[in-house]
């Protein structure tokens, strides 16, 4: 079962979820600017990580190198648990009194590994981490994702419509099933504008810490 580690980490650790594509890197830099404006100390990160484990995952993403898609879970569940537990992780930073926000965390290893190597090996291998105080869901059409990975320089193996249509639709069951354990999880519709996607995603998380508009 998925825990909790502090009080204070369910009051500062926000994550942001979505296929390829649907927006979570624009919206997660704009958020961050938000909180700045309003002296939010705030720190923001991704998965995976850009440390050791985490290099490997993107040369397996890149298509550089090849691995068995069990190798693959095990190694997003190392990379995240140096990203939790390890120096400047994301426990360090809010013991410090920053808010973190990432960019992925276990519900994207529920939803992507969960095809790639069924649901049971992803569930066992992230059911000891922390539960964050707030997901966003970013929910939007896969045919409409796609088209914004287009315009990339490169592709990344998961980025076919095919496979996010799978990734889109088990991300869906994968959040039912932990909200039904706990999780706060917010569904945003990804498929419209920036501004008015930012906007929801503020008035999400400004609720969420407390502050004013």
């Amino acid at each position: 079962m998925f825990i909790y580690n502090t009080d204070e980490l369910r009051k500062r650790f926000i994550v942001i979820e979505g296929i390829d594509g649907a927006g979570t890197t624009t919206q997660l830099q704009l958020l961050a600017e938000s909180l700045g404006a309003r002296a939010v100390p705030c720190v923001i990160t991704a998965e995976p990580t850009k440390g050791p484990v985490g290099k490997i995952i993107r040369a397996v993403l890149s298509g550089e190198m090849q691995a068995a898609a069990t190798t693959v879970a095990y190694l997003y569940a190392t990379d995240r648990n140096e990203h939790i537990y390890g120096k400047q992780g994301i426990i360090e930073n809010i013991e410090a009194g920053s808010v973190v926000i990432s960019d992925r965390y276990a519900l994207s290893s529920l939803a992507y590994q969960g095809i790639t190597c069924g649901p049971e090996l992803p569930w066992l291998l992230n059911s000891g981490f922390p539960v964050p105080g707030l997901t966003l869901l970013f929910e939007v059409d896969p045919e409409i994702a796609i088209a914004r990975i287009h315009s990339r320089p490169t592709k990344e193996i998961y980025e076919t419509l095919e496979f996010q249509k799978r990734v889109h639709e088990m991300y869906g069951k994968m959040a039912d099933r932990l909200q039904n354990r706990g999780w706060r999880i917010e569904r945003i519709d990804a498929g419209k504008d920036i501004e008015s996607v930012r906007r929801e995603v503020e008035s999400h998380v400004f609720a969420f810490l407390g502050i004013q508009a």
